[in-house]
């Protein structure tokens, strides 16, 4: 078993910064790779950005320019940079990681709990 720990969420006014964590700890594994997802209030799931153990990253045109994905693989460890917010950034952010076990080699999906976002003035 896998757990997803998120920190950094809060309340910021519009132009502000926040920088997101994401802590995986548990049974033995490999990260393929780890992302942000977000919903907000009557909206799907959204991509964000995601990002491979090789440091391969993607992100939603929404974001670009405004949030850094990065990763510190020896931490299982995934951050989100988010600069210049805006109130269409407000959402509930999710951490998401394909795992894979060290002993089986099958590989899992995982998410975190999540954490809020609020943009406003």
């Amino acid at each position: 078993q896998v757990q997803l720990v998120e920190s950094g969420g809060g309340l910021v006014q519009p132009g502000g910064s926040l920088r997101l964590s994401c802590a995986a700890s548990g049974s033995i594994f490999s990260i393929n790779v780890m992302g942000w997802y977000r919903q907000a209030p009557g909206k799907q799931r959204e991509l964000v950005a995601t990002i491979t153990s090789g440091g391969s990253t993607n992100y939603a045109d929404s974001v670009k320019g405004r949030f850094t994905i990065s990763r510190d693989n020896a931490k299982n460890t995934v951050y989100l940079q988010m600069n210049s917010l805006k109130p269409t950034d407000t959402a509930v952010y999710y951490c998401n990681a394909e795992i894979t076990a060290i002993v089986t080699k099958l590989r899992y999906n995982y998410w975190g709990q999540g954490t809020q976002v609020t943009v406003s003035s």
